[in-house]
């Protein structure tokens, strides 16, 4: 993977990711039934940031049909071409999560799934301090990493991955002023951690 590759490895793999999961149109892929559940906590028409949105299938779908006006960031160029194929009319960036504009604004609800593990600490602990002043009073933050502190090869584009673990990240995310509300295993042993800005 080249250093300036901030897509890091995805887009190098991009329609093999495509031909599988970046192709699920009906909504039922891994993640899709745990965000939409989480969903029902938003208020109606809520403004959603997905971070590391790929595709958009399975969750900016699951978002968008029902109702929630959802921004997307992906550092990889061939998912967002992807993604406005799939959403036209929902505004999506191509840039690296920690550097998206979307920052400059506020939002109701932030979900990464699957995003947090393939950045390094510092990334992780720079993106919490940005989502938790994007969002909104009682905005809420949905992402997805391992419990426990381990490190792997991520299964798609074959580089190294990092769960900081439970302790850590619930600590990276009260020192930003956003409240841990809960946690959930889940399909495909995925990982949820669940906060609350007050």
């Amino acid at each position: 993977m080249a250093e300036s590759d901030k897509s890091r490895g995805y887009d190098a793999i991009a329609s093999h990711y495509i031909a599988g999961r970046g192709s699920n149109y009906r909504g039922v892929g891994i993640g899709a039934a745990e965000v939409a559940k989480w969903s029902l906590t938003l208020p109606p028409g809520a403004s959603v940031l997905d971070l590391g949105c790929g595709t958009g299938l399975p969750i900016t779908q699951v978002l968008i049909q029902r109702g929630f006006e959802v921004c997307g960031v992906d550092a990889s160029p061939s998912m967002v071409a992807a993604f406005r194929g799939n959403f036209p009319a929902a505004p999506v960036e191509c840039a690296a999560a920690e550097d998206s504009t979307f920052f400059g604004r506020t939002f109701d609800a932030v979900v990464a799934w699957g995003l947090f593990f393939l950045l390094d600490e510092a990334t992780q602990r720079l993106l919490i301090s940005k989502v938790a002043a994007a969002l909104k009073p009682s905005g809420r933050f949905l992402f997805t990493s391992p419990e426990e502190i381990c490190t792997w090869t991520d299964g798609m584009s074959d580089q190294l991955s990092l769960s900081l673990g439970y302790d850590a990240y619930r600590t990276a995310l009260e020192a930003e002023g956003l409240v841990l509300s809960g946690t959930l295993l889940s399909t495909g042993d995925n990982f949820y951690y669940f906060a609350q800005k007050p």
